[in-house]
């Protein structure tokens, strides 16, 4: 889905669990470079491959891949997008994430008790053998070097400018995006946009700091933005000033 020129959602379904999610990488792109947030979940590649060539994008195709936080939906198709780039393109992270991206760490969601829980909570129909390959596939996550670092309050001088804003909490290194060509926030999962259109805070079960995300949230009320892109819900183009202010004020308040 098309924002405006320079800038595209990605609309990315997998069957999580038994249930559809539908998930929202960006990119971006301009005569010199183009560059992706995130990279889906594992197997999402020729999916993610498919949505970039409605675009005119330069000849030489991604250049960038800028991961907003170490998650398996996050990083899934990452492996594949760096290999079939043959080292054309630069992979990118916060510091503090880079050694999960790179499988140097263990990611920090999936630890023995969850990916029990996980394969606890499959649908009964769900063969054995399906299920060996899920838990196969949370305990060998996808992993790739990372080439460079980018830090908080970084400009990127490509794509109309694009800013690295640091909004730890739901992971200790999370990144959100500024594009500032369009006056876009890409908030990852720092922020998500409900089933009713609302623009919420991060998801609670799966944010690790909850009080740390809210306070990031603050930061982003210096920047004007009009439109929201979230991995999870979408599109918000609503009074997002407004709405930031609202969940950056402690409980309460």
């Amino acid at each position: 889905m098309l924002i405006k020129p320079g800038i595209a959602v990605l609309e990315l379904t997998a069957v999580i669990m038994g249930k559809p999610n539908t998930i929202y990488p960006v990119l971006l792109w301009d005569e010199e470079e183009a560059v992706l947030l995130d990279t889906g979940y594992p197997g999402q590649a020729d999916l993610i491959a498919a949505e970039l060539g409605t675009y005119a994008l330069p000849s030489g195709g991604l250049t960038r891949i800028i991961l907003s936080h170490q998650d398996i939906d996050h990083i899934g198709s990452l492996p594949v997008l760096a290999d079939r780039s043959a080292g054309a393109v630069l992979v990118m992270s916060s510091a503090f994430e880079k050694p999960y991206i790179e499988g140097k760490l263990r990611l920090l969601r999936i630890t023995p008790e969850a990916i029990e829980q996980a394969v606890r909570s499959l649908p009964p129909n769900v063969s054995d053998e399906w299920k060996q390959a899920f838990r196969h596939s949370l305990e060998h996550p996808p992993s790739c070097p990372v080439s460079d670092i980018v830090n908080d309050g970084q400009e990127l001088p490509c794509c109309g400018g694009v800013t690295i804003i640091a909004t730890p909490g739901h992971t200790p290194g999370h990144i959100s995006l500024y594009h500032r060509a369009s006056k876009t926030l890409i908030a990852a999962d720092a922020l998500t946009v409900s089933e009713a259109g609302e623009l919420c805070g991060p998801d609670p079960a799966t944010t690790l700091d909850p009080e740390l995300a809210r306070r990031s949230l603050a930061k982003l009320l210096g920047y004007d933005i009009e439109t929201v892109v979230c991995y999870h819900g979408g599109l918000y183009r609503g009074d997002v000033r407004e709405r930031l202010s609202e969940l950056a004020q402690p409980a309460g308040i």
